[in-house]
């Protein structure tokens, strides 16, 4: 009974696209390790943005050292 549990940042993920995460992470583990995909429970949480942290920094200020948005 595989347990995958995805964790992303709160920046509007769609319905449409945690399905697909949640299709794609079962049919993974289906191919790759015969898993039984009515048996597989993928989770996504979504996580606060100030909440999360890269290289030793919140993520906003870590994205704004690299110019990224």
């Amino acid at each position: 009974m595989p347990y995958v549990k995805i964790q992303i940042t709160r920046e509007g993920a769609t319905p449409e696209q945690k399905a697909e995460l949640i299709a794609q992470s079962t049919q993974m583990l289906q191919r790759v390790l015969d898993k039984d995909p009515a048996t597989t429970f993928v989770i996504i949480e979504e996580v606060e943005l100030e909440d999360w942290g890269i290289g030793g920094l919140p993520v906003d200020q870590y994205r704004k050292q690299r110019g990224v948005t």
